[in-house]
């Protein structure tokens, strides 16, 4: 086997911004780390709920003037199936209004 290949190997401390400390080797040395697994939201089961009922509302108070729209054109296609006569949507102009302007 060769000799110096490999990185040197030392015991570390890797400390967490709660004071937690977890004993390890590393390459790199002892380091400090903003979260751990003893403060992470997750393992402790203290999460924080942003909030996700307002951004449920947002979306679809956006979507709903979206939806709305494409209601009224399945009522339409099906008037115009039957026969019944459709007026026409408001602010759109066809080939002969555009013609007649």
């Amino acid at each position: 086997m060769k000799q110096d290949l490999h990185p040197v190997y030392p015991p570390a401390r890797i400390t967490c911004a709660c004071g937690h400390s977890v004993e390890t080797k590393s390459t790199r040395g002892s380091f400090s780390v903003e979260i751990c697994s003893n403060c992470h939201p997750f393992f402790t089961g203290k999460y924080k709920l942003l909030d996700t009922a307002g951004r449920v509302d947002r979306f679809r108070k956006k979507y709903a003037a979206t939806n709305a729209a494409k209601e009224k054109e399945a009522a339409a296609a099906a008037a115009a199936a039957e026969g019944a006569p459709v007026a026409p949507a408001a602010g759109k102009k066809g080939k002969k209004d555009e013609a007649k302007a």
